[in-house]
């Protein structure tokens, strides 16, 4: 990537699909080389929260596409970061503000984008842009200032994201460990989070009931166990569960040894190796407002989510069904009645919201009480 467009004059870019659709607008942020930025073409509803979603690993190989009319508004600050950079393709608004304002802010996106080499196109007609991709289904896209031809090449060229291991692109290369910041006077535990893309908010969390050490996801079931971890932590990811090398055998040699909890991609990985099958939604789920119904309570909390593979709802012994999206009635949750072990699709973490599903982190926490007691009791 070179450095910014700098002429301070809008530059005219556009926007092409494999299919042949195109979308004009003025590119913004980082200058690909060539003119050109590739991806897998998906849209995210969030009103707020453009820093998050476009620092989470879980885009890699996608080109976001907001739907909320304003991007940039508040500006980015060094506090809300998801992951160490960027990993997304690129990024589609329809208006940007002539300035930022918030207390907060230490930068205004465009400076943000041209930092992390990362493209982007505004003046699109998003809802159009939107109704196409849920009529037609993601898929791969070219933008950028380069001719229509060559933009077009490009979009078809792009193998998207079936079939290709993401996670190897956004995995941490060594472990690290998270303090535990534990302070309702239980001892803290001893977990190991396997990062398939993790998010810091979800660190977050996991730091709230325990030391948190993060191994990277070609990390074997046996090197993880020799850590002597209380609980294991499966994080959310981009892309094709089946693709990720390695993962279902690893989860597989941690299943019945420690507990286990996974978010997104965990979420898949686990019901991979439980034996219930993944395949890709049409449009995928991205946004911070789905309904999903807890079938234990009954109660329906208000989600954020981000995927483009679903996990099916095959009968499975030993697997229960825990929550549903009432939008599409997909898979939200699921719990092995064998061992423990329970992942939800959605965010519980959510930053910056909603809220609704922190609570799974304590049920983790409680899960692994009650496991530390089973097995004291068994001595």
């Amino acid at each position: 990537m070179s450095s910014q467009l700098s002429s301070g004059r809008p530059v005219a870019a556009a926007l092409v699909l494999a299919d042949g659709e195109i979308f004009e607008g003025e590119a913004f942020g980082a200058q690909p080389d060539g003119g050109i930025s590739s991806g897998e073409v998906v849209f995210n509803t969030v009103l707020a929260g453009y820093q998050e979603v476009i620092t989470d690993p879980s885009y890699a190989g996608q080109i976001v596409t907001f739907t909320y009319p304003h991007l940039g508004n508040y500006g980015i600050n060094n506090e809300d970061h998801e992951s160490r950079g960027t990993f997304l393709r690129g990024v589609v608004a329809r208006d940007l503000p002539r300035r930022h304002s918030n207390w907060r802010s230490d930068t205004d996106l465009e400076s943000f984008l041209v930092a992390q080499g990362i493209a982007g196109i505004a003046g699109i007609d998003t809802r159009r842009l939107t109704r196409h991709i849920r009529e037609s289904g993601a898929m791969p896209g070219a933008f950028g200032t380069a001719d229509e031809s060559a933009l077009r090449a490009a979009a078809v060229a792009e193998p998207g994201t079936n079939g290709i291991d993401l996670v190897a692109t956004v995995t941490c290369d060594q472990p690290y460990t998270r303090a535990t910041n534990r302070n309702d006077g239980s001892a803290p535990w001893n977990l190991v989070a396997i990062d398939f893309g993790i998010k810091t908010t979800i660190l977050d969390h996991l730091s709230g009931i325990g030391s948190v050490t993060v191994v990277p996801a070609s990390m074997p079931a046996a090197d993880i166990l020799a850590m002597s971890p209380d609980g294991i932590f499966l994080s959310n990811g981009p892309g094709d569960p089946e693709a990720v090398l390695g993962a279902t055998d690893t989860i597989d040699g941690l299943l019945g040894e420690v507990p286990i909890f996974g978010i997104c991609l965990g979420h898949q990985l686990l019901s991979l190796t439980l034996g219930l099958p993944a395949y890709k939604l049409a449009f995928g789920h991205h946004g911070g407002n789905h309904p999903v119904r807890n079938l234990a309570t009954g109660v329906i909390e208000i989600t954020s989510q981000n995927h483009n593979f679903c996990v099916a709802d095959d009968q499975v012994n030993g697997v229960e069904l825990t929550h549903v999206n009432l939008n599409d009635d997909t898979v939200e949750g699921i719990r092995s009645l064998e061992v423990p072990a329970f992942s939800v699709q959605y965010h519980p973490e959510a930053g910056p919201g909603p809220h609704d599903s922190r609570y799974l982190f304590a049920d983790f926490d409680d899960m692994l009480t009650d496991h530390h007691n089973t097995a004291a009791g068994a001595r």
